[in-house]
């Protein structure tokens, strides 16, 4: 097993760091990591805002209800971006109301996701703690004001970063046996039973956490989420929307 492997197999989610910087060289190579980074029809459909300012980062930490999303050395915000496309074709005399389309956001949308894969498993590899933000999208009208955002452009997810100043325990994953399958989907009968093992493991985890001690199963985090309708979050798509996008 090489060292990638090895890294991508103990990926953990840092939700405490060092007062300690990175250094602009380190966010100069995880920069050009994004950069290149695969991308749908080399159309290269995203951004990357950086956040570094105390105000706008303790802003986004409100949005998130994450505290120590301020306490982060940096914030990148993945952005699905057809505003820089639909420039380059106008300034082309060419028509764009494909931009509206539902491929096109989506276009945008894996860009973003893949560049924050990307630049997630090369900190990760560097030594240095991360944690997904898709609670950006709890105020996604409020990122959007937050950073400036224009139209044909919205954000798709946060990655926090910072030197560790944690080591939490490796969370269990679904077993392989419900979720990969060989050349098509299989319905599984009985989930619940087949996922009763895995229940355990995960109440056992979080029952053996120093913080934040939960001790429910993961079916019934799952059942429980199912109640949960968050107003704003609910509204993800009219704000995509009132972006330019998603209107066909």
């Amino acid at each position: 097993m090489n060292e990638t492997v090895k890294t991508q197999l103990n990926h953990k989610s840092i939700r405490k760091f060092k007062i300690e910087k990175l250094s602009d060289d380190t966010i100069e190579i995880l920069t050009a990591v994004a950069r290149h980074t695969a991308t749908s029809n080399f159309m290269q459909s995203y951004s990357i805002v950086c956040l570094t300012d105390k105000k706008k980062m303790q802003a986004l930490s409100e949005i998130c209800n994450q505290h120590y999303v301020a306490e982060a050395s940096h914030v990148f915000v993945f952005v699905a971006d057809q505003h820089r496309n639909q420039q380059i074709a106008k300034e082309n005399q060419q028509e764009t109301s494909v931009l509206t389309s539902m491929d096109r956001f989506m276009l945008g949308m894996t860009d973003a996701c893949l560049a924050a894969q990307n630049v997630n498993l090369a900190a990760e590899s560097m030594g240095i703690g991360t944690v997904f933000l898709g609670s950006i999208l709890n105020d996604a009208r409020g990122v959007i004001e937050l950073l400036n955002l224009p139209k044909k452009t919205f954000p798709i997810l946060g990655l926090a970063f910072g030197y560790p100043d944690q080591e939490p325990q490796l969370k269990p994953r679904l077993p392989k046996e419900v979720m990969f399958f060989d050349n098509e989907y299989k319905v599984v009968n009985d989930i619940k039973q087949e996922l009763s093992d895995y229940d355990t493991i995960v109440t056992d985890y979080y029952d053996l956490r120093d913080a934040n001690k939960r001790i429910d199963s993961f079916t019934k985090q799952i059942t429980d989420g199912m109640s949960r309708r968050p107003a704003k979050r609910m509204d993800i798509l009219k704000e995509v929307q009132k972006q330019g996008l998603l209107l066909d």
